[in-house]
């Protein structure tokens, strides 16, 4: 074990209250494109916001032949290596929560308790409507979509239909956004994995810990702007330095 990793694994077993954040990164090891990265969606298409979903039919469809375009992806992928260490972390009760910028549920799927996830984007393995909050499977929506070539309505209120994704221009999660900063606020260790760190408020979340007084850990790919705040950076992949500093194979 090199001295980065045992540097982690200390820093972990010192800590009394973890919070770990993680971004597309983590899941980019389950197969999931960066949107962001070269030759990922955002690249390729302008992102439709928010204001152009209300305003627009045409935006609508587009947005859901978009997302469903994207489901051989995300029913493939599957937690991995850094996703279960995460979960075995919140299992011992040395990590109180997951704040994720990530849609793909995989936390979940990992074995993290709902109520321990904190999902600053929402939720894509799901829809719900706009206006009355209903929830329905995409499998649902999916048919209607197919059939009709309309984005979809609420059957209960007639409002509209959406992924559980928070979009450009989409007010942030309030109750989401409270629970995040309260989390960061009460730890003492913040681990910061897979994030560029360039998108707020999300990214506000690692600069907060450590005026709090937390330690601050960033395991990611690529150097990020904050790395000059952190006590230990890791330029490596999440799974096998997570992994490894947990002990999950």
């Amino acid at each position: 074990m090199d001295q980065g990793i045992q540097r982690l694994r200390s820093l972990l077993a010192g800590a009394r209250r973890v919070v770990a954040f993680t971004g597309a990164g983590i899941s980019t090891e389950s197969g999931i494109p960066d949107f962001r990265s070269p030759g990922g969606l955002w690249t390729r298409y302008k992102p439709i916001d928010f204001d152009a979903f209300l305003g627009s039919e045409a935006a609508r469809a587009e947005s859901w032949r978009r997302r469903f375009a994207m489901d051989e992806v995300l029913r493939a992928a599957r937690p991995n290596r850094g996703h279960a260490a995460v979960a075995e972390l919140v299992r011992e009760g040395k990590a109180a929560a997951v704040i994720t910028q990530n849609i793909d549920g995989l936390h979940q799927a990992s074995g993290v308790p709902d109520e321990a996830v904190v999902e600053l984007h929402g939720n894509t393995t799901y829809a719900a409507c706009l206006d009355c909050a209903a929830r329905y499977e995409l499998d649902t929506v999916r048919a209607e979509f197919e059939r009709d070539g309309k984005a979809p309505r609420c059957p209960r209120c007639h409002g509209l239909v959406k992924t559980a994704t928070i979009s450009f221009g989409q007010p942030m999660p309030v109750a989401a956004m409270r629970r995040a900063e309260a989390e960061t606020l009460a730890c003492d260790l913040f681990l910061a994995m897979g994030s560029s760190l360039v998108v707020y408020p999300a990214a506000g979340f690692p600069r907060l810990a450590k005026q709090a007084g937390a330690r601050l850990v960033i395991v990611n790919r690529e150097p990020t702007d904050l790395d000059s705040l952190a006590d230990l950076v890791l330029h490596r992949a999440i799974g096998e330095t997570l992994g490894t500093a947990v002990g999950i194979q």
